[in-house]
Order: structure tokens, then sequence, then C-alpha cells
């Protein structure tokens, strides 16, 4: 079986993260963790043009996607996929945001904000560790959970 292609916005402001809890429609435990907004991409998708697509449906928020930070690979119970984690360069717009101007958002996504990650439930669990101001100043990070 192929793993699952998904990518998702780091966006900071203030040092904390933006983050969602999803609607637990696919996965029971979704609302009980924060995540970052994105998702899966559809065929014949880029990366950044999936990474666009995926923001603006949840958020209603046009993403400026910058640079790669973080690939992901994990497996667990039936999944299997590969994250690719890019910076979003317009973190102001995220503070307020309307689902109602959103294609999904109201469907998918229980809460959303900015959040301090080390005293939050936040999966990927390396977020929880990770210094954002440092982020620029280093090469992607690969993690892996096989």
């Amino acid at each position: 079986m192929n793993p699952r292609v998904a990518v998702r916005g780091i966006i900071i402001l203030d040092d904390k993260l933006f983050c969602v809890r999803q609607k637990p429609y696919r996965h029971a435990e979704a609302n009980t963790y924060w995540c970052t907004p994105g998702g899966g991409l559809d065929d014949g998708e880029t990366l950044i043009g999936a990474l666009e697509r995926e923001m603006l449906e949840e958020t209603g928020v046009s993403a400026k996607v910058g640079q790669l930070l973080y690939i992901h690979q994990f497996k667990h119970k039936d999944v299997d996929q590969i994250e690719f984690f890019f910076l979003i360069n317009n973190p102001d717009d995220y503070q307020n945001i309307d689902l109602n101007k959103s294609t999904h958002g109201l469907n998918e996504i229980e809460e959303f904000g900015f959040i301090n990650p080390t005293s939050e439930t936040v999966l990927p669990e390396f977020l929880t560790t990770e210094k954002f101001d440092d982020l620029l100043e280093s090469a992607p990070k690969i993690f892996s959970y096989l």
C-alpha cells in the first residue's frame, strides 16, 4: 500500500502555533488533540497547490506558502502517511477567521486558534518541543515513526 501524502501549514504568531481541533467525523478521537491545518493531495496536485487549497477550504484564508520545514512519516493503525509541513508567511491573516467564509471549516473544524504547543496535546508530538524562532535558520527536519 502506498502511503497517503498530506500537507500542513505552520503558522506562528507571538511564539504561538495556529492549530485546529477536528470534529470527530473521520476519527472518534480527532477532537482530543490539536493539529496544524492541512490535508491530503488530490490527484495531480503539487504540494504547494494542495496546501493553498486546503488552507482556503478549512479557514477561508489564502495562505502565502513559504519554505518547507518538516517531513513527517508515520504509521498508526490503518494509517500510513507522509506529511510535508510548510511555513505560512501571513500569520496575521489567521487572527480573525470566520469559518462561514470557508467551504469546509464549519463541517470539519470544532475549534481553532493560536496556542502554546508546550501546554496542549498537539500532534505530531515533535511540534510540542520545537523552538519556532530557530525554524528559518535550519534545513527541513525529518521525523519518522514506523
